[in-house]
This record gives C-alpha cells, sequence and structure tokens, in this order.
C-alpha cells in the first residue's frame, strides 16, 4: 500500500500521463512495427538475456557499491530472476500503462535500495552491448557501434549527473536557507501524517525539550504524551476546529513536558490539507515562549501588586472580592467582612521624616498587618497609607472586629526606625460583604466607617450601619444642594453685636457677620453646613460673598451714621491660602468703600499650626494695609505662646467654653482669668465670647476684657433688623446702647477706634 501511494505521488511529480507517454514515443519516432520486430525476436534472444545476466552480476561483484548490495546470496537469486524478466518483458512487451508502471517501479526501487543512477545505466549500456553482438555478430562494424554506444551512455550519465547534481543543489541551497530561518526563528518543524499516524520532529523540536531526533517517536502519542494534562483537552480542541474549518490556521498555547521534567511554554502553528488520497496531513512549527511566558507573568503580577510593599493590589482585591460574592451568592459559605485601614496622621511622618522613612514605615506596617491576620485572610495595599483585611471564612461578625482589636494594638507598638522611635495608630472600618442577604458595595461601606472611627477621634475601629449610609446619603445631598446655594440666592448674613466694655452700660462698637443658609423655609444650622463648605472647598467663593456683603452693608450702616462700627468676618485657611486672597480683599475694600481699619478679620488657632511662609507674608500684608487681625477660638486648639509673637495679631477672643461656667466653675474661672491677663501682657485687645449672663459680664469687665459679645448682649439677627435698631425703631435686645456720635468723634480724636 505504502509503494503503491509513492508510485502515484511519483506520477503526479513528473506528470506522466498518457499524453506524455505518447510524445515521448513521437519524439523517439516509435511505431508499431517496432514493437512487432522485437516481440518477434524475444523467444530467439531470451537464451543471450540470461547469459548476460549471470555475467552481469559477476562484473558487478568488482565494484564495492554494487558488491556491498549483493551480499546476501538468496537476495542475488531473486534478483537475477527479476533482472530476466524485466529484460524480456522489454523485447516481448506489451508496451502499455503496466508497464509504464513497472518500469517506474524498478527505478523506485533501485532509488530506495541506494543505487546510484551510473550502475542503472551502465547496465543498460552493458546489456545493449551483448545483445547487438548477438544480433550482428557477422557485422563488420558491430565493434564499432559497440564503441559508441559506451562512449554515447558515459555521456548520458554525465549529463544526468549534471541535472540531478544542480537539482541537488538547488534543493540543498533552500534547505540551506530554511534551516537558517529555523535557526534564527528559533521554531522547530513538525509534519504529522494523520492518517498513518506518523510523526516526524526536527532536530530543533526535539532539541527544545532536551531530547535527540531519534528519542522522539514516530507517531502522534510521542506528541500528545508530553503535553501537560491541563493544557491537552484545549489543545486537542485548537486541532480539531481546524480539522472541521472553524479557524485558518492551528495557533495555540501550551505546555510540553522536557526531558528533566520541568514544562515549557511553547506556541504550535500548523496548517492541515488533504492529501490525494482523501487522508489528512498537518505539519507547522513550534515556538519557545517560556521567556515571554515569564515577562507575561511579572507583567501580570506587577499590575496586581505594590511594588513598595509586595502586597496584592486594588486591581487584585476586586477579583478576590468578586469570587467570594459568587461563592456566597452560591449559598453555603460562611461570613466574610473587609477591613479598611487607614494610617493616622501618616502625612506627618512624611513631611518631618521624609518620603524614605515613610517608605519604610508602610513596609513594616504591611509587615505588621499581615502578623495579624488567619489562615486564609487577604492583605492588599489599598494606595498610600491605605490598607485593605478581606477576611473569609468568619464564625461571626465579631471576629471582624477582635482581627481590627489585635491590628490596632500591634500597629501601636513601639516602631525603631535608625535614631527615631515612632508610634503609628491607625482607624479601621469595617463592613460585611453582605448585610440582610443583599450583596454591599463592601468598599464604600467600610470607607464610610473608616470615616465615623475618624470622626471619633482615630485609633479605632467603627462598624458599618444603615444608619450611617443614611447619614452619608443626607451629606451627598447637602453637598449637592450648598453647590448651588449660592448661585440660589440661599446665603444670608446675620450679625451679632460686639459690644466695648470702657463705658456702662457697654456701647455697640461692631458686629460679627454671620453666615446663615435658608434652604427653602428652614434655617440650616451653621454647623451642618459649614464643615462641608470647607472639605468641598466651596467656602472660598462662599467666604468671598461673605466679605463683600458684609463690607458693603456695614459701609451703608456707617454712612447712614454708625462711622465707629466695625465689621469682624471669619475667614477660612483654605481662603488665605489663595494667591490672590489679598488682591481679592484689596478690591472689596475699594468697591465698598470700606475702610481698611474697620475690618477685623478672624482666624482660628489650627492657621496659625501650619505656620507656613505664605500664610505669615499675607497675614503681614494685611496687617500693613490696617486690616486688624484677631484669633478666635483661643484655647480651644493647640497653638504655642510663641505664635502669638510671631503673627501681627490685635485681638485675642477668649473661646466661650471658658466663659460658660463663669462664675460657679472655679477652674473655668482661674482659666479665663490667665488667658486674659495673657492677652493683655501681649498688648493684645481681648474680646470675650458666650456672655450669656449679667455674673459673666461683670466678671470679664473686672478682668479687663475690651470688648464681649453673647446672647446677653445681642443675638445674631438679620441686616433689617439691625437697621430698625440704628433708625431707633426698636431697643437693644441686651444691656448695652448705641455709642452716640459726639461720643464717637472724641474716641476718634483720642486714637481709639
Amino acid at each position: 500500500m505504502k509503494a503503491t501511494e509513492e508510485l502515484l505521488e511519483l506520477l503526479r511529480r513528473i506528470r506522466l500521463d498518457r499524453e506524455e507517454v505518447a510524445e515521448r514515443r513521437r519524439f523517439l519516432d516509435w511505431h508499431v512495427d517496432d514493437a512487432l520486430r522485437l516481440k518477434q525476436a524475444a523467444e530467439r534472444m531470451a537464451p543471450s538475456q540470461q547469459s548476460f545476466v549471470e555475467r552481469l552480476y559477476g562484473h558487478l561483484g568488482n565494484f564495492a557499491t554494487p558488491s556491498a548490495l549483493l551480499r546476501n546470496p538468496e537476495d542475488v537469486a531473486r534478483l537475477k530472476h527479476s533482472q530476466v524478466g524485466y529484460y524480456q518483458r522489454l523485447w516481448a512487451g506489451p508496451f502499455d500503462e503496466d508497464y509504464v508502471g513497472g518500469r517506474l517501479r524498478v527505478g523506485l526501487i533501485h532509488q530506495q535500495v541506494g543505487l546510484e543512477l551510473k550502475w542503472y545505466l551502465g547496465a543498460y549500456c552493458l546489456y545493449l552491448n551483448d545483445m547487438l553482438a548477438e544480433l550482428f555478430r557477422e557485422h563488420p562494424d558491430s565493434g564499432l557501434f559497440s564503441s559508441l554506444l559506451k562512449a554515447v551512455f558515459f555521456d548520458m550519465t554525465l549529463a544526468i549527473d549534471t541535472y540531478s547534481a544542480a537539482q541537488i543543489k538547488a534543493l540543498e541551497d533552500s534547505e540551506a536557507r530554511f534551516a537558517r530561518a529555523l535557526r534564527g526563528a528559533n521554531d522547530g518543524i513538525w509534519d504529522w501524517h494523520v492518517g498513518l499516524d506518523r510523526l516526524y520532529v526536527s532536530e530543533r523540536w526535539a532539541s527544545m525539550l532536551g531530547l535527540s531526533r531519534d528519542a522522539i517517536g514516530e507517531t502522534s502519542a510521542s506528541w500528545f504524551g508530553r503535553v501537560h494534562p491541563d493544557d491537552l483537552p484545549a489543545l486537542r480542541q485548537a486541532i480539531d476546529a481546524h480539522f472541521q474549518g472553524k479557524t485558518a490556521s492551528l495557533h495555540h498555547q501550551y505546555r510540553i513536558r522536557q526531558q528533566d521534567g520541568d514544562y515549557l511554554w511553547v506556541l504550535v502553528r500548523g496548517v492541515a490539507e488533504q492529501a490525494g488520497n482523501g487522508q489528512w496531513r498537518m505539519a507547522g512549527s513550534q515556538t519557545d515562549i517560556s521567556a515571554s511566558k515569564r515577562t507575561e507573568a511579572h507583567l501580570e503580577h506587577a499590575a496586581r501588586h505594590d511594588p513598595l510593599t509586595g502586597l496584592a493590589n486594588r486591581a487584585r482585591l476586586d477579583e478576590q472580592l468578586q469570587r467570594i460574592l459568587a461563592r456566597q451568592n452560591k449559598g453555603g459559605a460562611g461570613e466574610a467582612a473587609l477591613l479598611f485601614i487607614d494610617l493616622d496622621r501618616f502625612k506627618l511622618i512624611n513631611d518631618s521624616l521624609g518620603h524614605t522613612v515613610g517608605d519604610r514605615v508602610l513596609v513594616e506596617v504591611a509587615r505588621r498587618l499581615n502578623d495579624c491576620l488567619r489562615p486564609g485572610d487577604q492583605l492588599f495595599r489599598f494606595g498610600g497609607d491605605e490598607f485593605i483585611v478581606l477576611l473569609d471564612g468568619l464564625g461571626s461578625s465579631g471576629d471582624a472586629e477582635r482581627v481590627s482589636q489585635r491590628i490596632l494594638a500591634r500597629l501601636h507598638q513601639p516602631l525603631e526606625l535608625d535614631e527615631s522611635t515612632l508610634i503609628v495608630s491607625a482607624s479601621i472600618g469595617i463592613a460585611p460583604l453582605q448585610d440582610k442577604g443583599k450583596t454591599l458595595d463592601a468598599l464604600r461601606a467600610a470607607d464610610l466607617a473608616l470615616y465615623r472611627a475618624k470622626e471619633a477621634g482615630k485609633a479605632q475601629f467603627a462598624r458599618y450601619s444603615e444608619e450611617l449610609q443614611i447619614v452619608v446619603q443626607r451629606r451627598l445631598e447637602l453637598e449637592s444642594a450648598l453647590g448651588q446655594a449660592l448661585q440660589r440666592g440661599e446665603f444670608e448674613l446675620y450679625y451679632q453685636p460686639i459690644c466695648r466694655l470702657d463705658r456702662s452700660p457697654p456701647c455697640l462698637s461692631g458686629v460679627e457677620a454671620l453666615l446663615r443658609w435658608r434652604q427653602g423655609e428652614r434655617l440650616v444650622a451653621p454647623l451642618e453646613f459649614i464643615p462641608v463648605l470647607e472639605e468641598s472647598g466651596e467656602i472660598v467663593a462662599v467666604g468671598e460673598w461673605v466679605l463683600r456683603q458684609a463690607c458693603r452693608q456695614v459701609r451703608a450702616w456707617q454712612l447712614g451714621g454708625q462711622e465707629q462700627l466695625r465689621c469682624s468676618v471669619n475667614i477660612s485657611s483654605r481662603q488665605l491660602q489663595q494667591p490672590e486672597f489679598v488682591p481679592r480683599l484689596i478690591d472689596i475694600l475699594r468697591e465698598t468703600g470700606l475702610p481698611p481699619t474697620s475690618l477685623i478679620l478672624e482666624i482660628t488657632e489650627s492657621l496659625l499650626m501650619q505656620d507656613n511662609l505664605e500664610t505669615l507674608v499675607s497675614l503681614r500684608e494685611l496687617a500693613g494695609l490696617g486690616v486688624q487681625l484677631a484669633l478666635d477660638d483661643f484655647g480651644t486648639g493647640y497653638a504655642a505662646l510663641g505664635y502669638l509673637a510671631r503673627f501681627p495679631l490685635n485681638i485675642l477672643k477668649v473661646d466661650k467654653s471658658f466663659i460658660g461656667g463663669i462664675p460657679h466653675d472655679h477652674e473655668l474661672n482661674t482659666i479665663a482669668r490667665a488667658i486674659i491677663g495673657l492677652g493683655r501682657s501681649l498688648g493684645l485687645e481681648v474680646a470675650a465670647e458666650g456672655i450669656e449672663d449679667a455674673e459673666q459680664l461683670a466678671f470679664v469687665v473686672r478682668e479687663g476684657c475690651h470688648y464681649a459679645q453673647g446672647y446677653w448682649l445681642g443675638r445674631p439677627q438679620s441686616s433689617a433688623d439691625m437697621q430698625r435698631l440704628f433708625d431707633g425703631e426698636a431697643g437693644p435686645e441686651g444691656d448695652w446702647c448705641l455709642l452716640p456720635a459726639d461720643d464717637h468723634r472724641h474716641a476718634v480724636s483720642r486714637g481709639k477706634p
């Protein structure tokens, strides 16, 4: 079967069909008479042919190459018998398709056993020489023709050798180019006859596995048997899909076992085609892609892990969250929760010790967090100084709190870095992945809980609750409404009287402008919306509006007869940090006509604590304009006394928390007295806030306060109500009076405000 297939393949290659055979006969001037003459002489020539065969094999024994093929006597006897039949058919015919096929088959056998063409043609020359001698024994030129015959066949062997050598060289050149290309591409070649399950692989294919080509079997089992078990089904599926015409070619990656047992990543490419007999063959290349796979794995790892701590990052967290949620949705899984961890005041470490130390702290924090986890828990670095712990398989919600408490205790232990000893704390928000059978946005829920822990004082944990969600939703709605309140004209200014205490009763010397927000019919409390304005940054635009409105209103009151009136306005640190704040304030004063000395800007201790050069420069510019600066709520923050001398302050305001206990709280009396005395000793005017009864007023007057404000002296009221007071349509709300115009002029002449 195999020989027949190869013979048919040869016929296709040389295109030896009937037309080709007929053309060759015409060129040789072959006629029917030629066949008839040969057939008539066949019987007569048979003995001579038998004799020639004997002489031929004896002659071949004198040459090394043919004799090496003729060592077995049984083979020689069989060949002699076939040779006689072969020559007999040359005379007797018939010269049909079977004749042509038989001649080709003989040539194929000779090629397969390694008999070179020169021996084949030389034997024909000797044969014809013997046959001519038999046919023309008495002819005088028989010897001459024999010599000519030998010369012709010698030339024929040379010509045929030239043809063959040229073809072989072209083939070798082509194979060399192909081999160089393969070496450059680092590919191995394979050829698989599917029907016969015969596999050929190149040396390079085998060397990828640390094997020689001889060590690879000749069937597909030697290939597929080495494929990683996890990858084999997909490889077979890819091959089948190509056979079925679903893909233009085979293109698939898989792992294959090497000689040492390790697995190599390879890319196989191939194309299948049907042979003439309808059977499939597939051939292609195989490339070692292990290096690119390692790079791919490294990049994939880098995309999912933090380079500083080596922890998984947010991308990996998202994957793990989805995996756990999918398992929980199937039912039967234990509880799972998420811890959102944020280091407290980590920016202070970076700013004071540098980012290099900050990075070392983060690495140590990551190590400590890992030490606190249970088997199966996962730790992620979320970004900056934020970490996420994913707790899986919780027995109860209390397990998450116990892990959180363990983390807080471990982090609080002293951290030794070079010459520094640091105490690191963190706040933790806890949220379940599911709550009451519903899937939560766990990251958002834990972040809300973290915010509550921060608000409660840091270094603690807080759990997510529906109530917290409601509060946050309300805050979001508040932020959205606040963002539009200025454009909608919903803000109002109220004014609280500030009284001088150097006469009895106290007299009005100024007002503090206080922002109010009227949302529909509701007046929103300042403590509810002012912090939101601060966090959102809207305080900058709203603060500028407050300044302009307050300056315009107070200037109008001055022009209406209250020439001594001053205006106090609270200034946010965000406003003061704006590069254009001072120029804008100058524009407002110029636009409204309010003298700079009539404006008091109130700042907080937290602003002084920032102690940056830009803030100091801005405050000194303001002081140079004549604007008064007041330190508000003194005593409630952490300002060192040095700040009072460092910054150009004019007024010190005693916070109402120190006034509220007077006169019954002896400790508060002592603190208030000390603050008032400190301000006076530094040459500052002192103002007391939160005066709510006559005893408190008497105390601050007795201690030497210059100014006071509070509900006892007057509540904040609208500009219209203040205007009625100035117009004499209403009396003062508290025990104070308007300063007469004459007294005002006298005060001005003495240099007092």
